[in-house]
C-alpha cells in the first residue's frame, strides 16, 4: 500500500484530509500557547473526535484506491488507463485541430469508456498510452472515411480493432475489418528484443479470434490473414477492395513504414484515412523519418496532422 499512497493522485486525493489536521493542530498549538488554562477535556474531545472522522476518511479513500488501482492501473502488464485532466484537455485541443469538431469531449469520454470496457473484457492488452489510442478512436471516424473498410496492419491482442469496430458503429458506419499479423505468439519489432508479451499472453490467433468475439466483433465482419505485410500472398489476398481506412502499426523501421504506406497508396479508397501509429514518438524514429520521407516522394497522401502520437493522412 506504501507504493499506491505516493503516488501523485493518491496525494492529491488525500490533500484536503491532510490540510485540515495541519490547521486542527496549528489552532490547538496556539489556543494552547495563548490561554493553557482554558484548554481541557472537551476541547481535546473534540479534535480526538475530529481526527477520528479523517481517519476513517483516509481509510475510505485507501480502499477506493486500491480497487481503481486495480482496475485502471498498470498492473497486470498493460498500461496506465488514468488519464488527468490536463491530459485529455490537450487530446482534445489536438483533436479540433485535426478534425474541425468543435467540442470533441463527448466522443472522447465514449472512446475512452470503450478502451477500459474491452481491455477488461479480454486477455492481453492494447499496445499504447491512453492518449494515443484515444487519439485513433476518436479521430479516425470524425474525418469522414469514405467506407467502412478498415485494414489493420499489426493488431496485437485484437483489442484494438474491437474498439475501432464499436467506433465505426458509434457513427453509422457499417464496417468490415481486414487485419494482418505475423501471429506467432511474440510480438516482433525488428532489431528490438522478442520475447513474451508483458501481459502474459500470446499474441495468437486464437487469442485474437478469442478477444474479437468478447468485444463483440461478429466473425463475419472480419477476416485475419497471418503474416507479414510484406508478404506477396498476404497482400495479394488483401488487395481486392479499396479501404476507407488503413491503420498502419506493424514494423515500425524506416523500411518497413515505408513499404506499408507504398503499399497503401494502391489500396485506399479516394479520401482514405490512413492512421500512422506512433509518428512523432521518439521511441521509434523510424517511423516520422518514413513519413516524412514519403510525403516529400509523393502527392498521393495528404497530411491532416497529429494526435497525440499518431499522424493522420487523407488519400488525395
Amino acid at each position: 500500500m506504501s507504493s499506491l499512497l505516493s503516488t501523485a493522485p493518491v496525494k492529491r486525493l488525500f490533500a484536503p484530509a491532510l490540510r485540515r489536521l495541519e490547521a486542527r493542530g496549528r489552532i490547538t498549538a496556539k489556543d494552547t500557547a495563548k490561554s493553557p488554562t482554558t484548554t481541557g477535556s472537551g476541547h481535546d474531545s473534540g479534535v480526538h473526535a475530529e481526527v477520528a472522522e479523517l481517519r476513517k476518511q483516509v481509510e475510505a479513500l485507501r480502499y477506493e484506491l486500491h480497487y481503481t488501482e486495480l482496475l485502471f492501473g498498470d498492473l497486470g502488464g498493460r498500461g496506465n488507463r488514468r488519464p488527468t485532466s490536463k491530459q485529455i484537455a490537450h487530446l482534445e485541443k489536438e483533436i479540433r485541430a485535426v478534425t474541425g469538431v468543435e467540442s470533441p469531449h463527448a466522443a472522447v469520454v465514449q472512446a475512452y469508456r470503450s478502451i477500459v470496457e474491452v481491455e477488461l473484457r479480454g486477455v492481453g492488452r492494447i499496445a499504447g498510452g491512453t492518449m494515443n489510442v484515444l487519439g485513433k478512436l476518436v479521430t479516425t471516424p470524425l474525418l469522414a472515411p469514405p467506407n467502412g473498410q478498415v485494414l489493420e496492419i499489426g493488431t496485437l491482442f485484437g483489442l484494438f480493432s474491437c474498439c475501432m469496430a464499436r467506433q465505426m458503429t458509434r457513427y453509422g458506419v457499417d464496417y468490415r475489418l481486414s487485419i494482418v499479423d505475423p501471429l506467432v505468439d511474440v510480438q516482433i519489432q525488428p532489431g528490438r528484443p522478442n520475447g513474451s508479451d508483458r501481459s502474459g499472453s500470446p499474441v495468437s490467433e486464437p487469442v485474437l479470434r478469442a478477444n474479437l468475439a468478447l468485444g463483440g466483433v461478429p466473425e463475419e465482419r472480419v477476416r485475419i490473414r497471418r503474416g507479414y505485410s510484406t508478404d506477396p500472398a498476404a497482400r495479394a489476398e488483401l488487395s481486392d477492395r479499396e479501404y476507407g481506412v488503413v491503420i498502419i502499426d506493424g514494423d515500425h523501421t524506416e523500411e518497413g513504414v515505408r513499404a506499408d504506406l507504398e503499399w497503401a497508396e494502391k489500396l485506399v479508397a479516394p479520401g482514405a484515412i490512413v492512421v500512422l501509429d506512433d509518428y512523432g514518438d521518439t521511441k521509434w524514429p523510424g517511423v516520422t523519418k518514413a513519413a516524412e520521407g514519403h510525403l516529400q516522394d509523393s502527392d498521393r497522401f495528404e497530411f491532416l496532422g497529429s494526435v497525440a502520437t499518431s499522424a493522420f493522412l487523407r488519400a488525395t
